[in-house]
């Protein structure tokens, strides 16, 4: 479980160029993120993430925050 302030520094982290956007890619990169993203639902975290990406495979903060909700691994 994470809280939304924890969400939103590994995001801030991500954000390299404060843009507000993160990449897909890079948030598979982010040490233990799958682990939040993870849902008890069967789905895996990139099939979850998916439906939130941009068409160019971005996620703002919000659409993560929503996948973690989907999750339920949001505080």
């Amino acid at each position: 479980m994470a809280t939304e302030q924890e969400l939103q520094s590994l995001f801030n982290t991500l954000d390299r160029d404060q843009d507000g956007k993160v990449s897909s890619n890079e948030l598979f990169l982010s040490p233990g993120l799958n682990a939040v993203i993870s849902a008890e639902t069967g789905t895996s975290p990139a099939e979850l993430l998916a439906t939130y990406r941009d068409e160019e495979g971005n996620i703002t903060f919000e659409d993560l925050k929503q996948a973690v909700k989907k999750a339920g691994n949001l505080e």
